[in-house]
């Protein structure tokens, strides 16, 4: 993750916000602390009445809270005027709600256009952008039906053109498949998930399990309370990986045998290097003198032999001759 998707587009701090008085008091959401960064895919599960709906409200700044703060990005709205919530609404937030809310007396591309009216853009200018977005959703075709003559799929990808009509960083879904078969129910996850591809933060309350396949971050609320938060398992997971990384290496370091100390080598100079090579060449010298004495002394063992050869033959030949005289 980059480091801009990482900065918090949205920051809860205590947050609380109460229905009724006295005795028939309820607590809707109850010091909610939490933190949501660009980018992210957020689903938030839980039983009816656990304040899913509420917390939706008051992000979108359809409805305010008791106590706590609300900044969003780096400003707080917490207690901003309705007309200033209304500004902020158009240009930074798209909802897409469970029951469509099309107006049925307006055709498709009109209720498209709807949101475009309050930002002063002429009626021909917003029907343009209009008709653009529908082409997104292949929607084009059906510019001019009437809502009751969509399908609940068809109608549900008009609310979500509405919705993104002004190009919003943040879309808040209220349970967008709620009143949706399970096949149209996966095109329209399909759909909010290529708009999370584009870099949306998509904020989405349901009680279907199988579309948290579709959220990075599953959020569970409990009577008004965060239960869960996938982001703090995630945390601690890699916290305990990091550990016991450490832990490993700590334990490699401690048990690594020590290399044997190596002999320093000696830096012979040019005298040594002299003496050594005199030394070797006396040697040879010695070596060749020795081999030609063994070589002198076998001459002369041979000459010898061959005198005393010479002499004998000569005797032999001498005492021959005295005997024929």
């Amino acid at each position: 993750m980059t480091k801009d998707k990482l900065t918090p587009v949205i920051k809860l701090k205590s947050l609380t916000k109460r229905y009724g008085i006295g005795d028939a008091e309820q607590v809707a959401l109850d010091g909610i602390d939490l933190t949501i960064n660009k980018g992210e895919f957020i689903a938030i599960m839980g039983p009816s009445g656990c304040g899913k709906t509420t917390l939706l409200n008051i992000l979108g700044l359809l409805d305010r809270p008791d106590e706590g703060t609300y900044h969003l990005g780096s400003k707080s709205v917490t207690n901003i005027s309705s007309s200033r919530s209304a500004k902020i609404r158009n240009e930074k937030i798209g909802f897409v709600f469970q029951s469509f809310n099309l107006i049925p007396r307006l055709n498709v591309v009109e209720n498209v256009a709807l949101p475009l009216t309050y930002t002063g853009k002429s009626r021909i200018k917003s029907l343009e952008i209009a008709s653009k977005t529908l082409e997104k959703f292949y929607l084009n075709e059906r510019e001019y039906y009437m809502p009751h003559q969509l399908s609940g799929g068809q109608t549900q990808r008009v609310a979500i053109a509405r919705a993104l009509v002004n190009n919003p960083s943040i879309i808040l879904a209220d349970e967008p498949t709620g009143n949706l078969d399970s096949k149209a129910s996966h095109i329209i996850m399909e759909e909010l998930a290529a708009i999370h591809k584009q870099g949306n933060t998509i904020i989405m309350v349901t009680h279907n399990p199988d579309m948290t396949t579709y959220a990075d971050r599953i959020i569970t609320m409990i009577d008004g309370q965060i239960d869960s938060d996938t982001k703090d398992i995630k945390k601690d997971i890699q916290l305990k990986k990091e550990e016991k990384l450490d832990s490993k290496t700590e334990s490699s370091i401690t048990e690594k045998p020590k290399k044997p100390e190596s002999k320093p080598k000696t830096i012979e100079s040019e005298d040594t290097k002299s003496d050594k090579k005199a030394t070797s060449k006396l040697k040879s010298d010695k070596t060749v003198l020795s081999e030609t004495k063994e070589s002198d002394s076998s001459v002369d063992k041979t000459k010898k032999s061959q005198k005393n050869l010479n002499e004998t033959s000569d005797k032999k030949t001498n005492s021959t001759g005295k005997g024929q005289e």
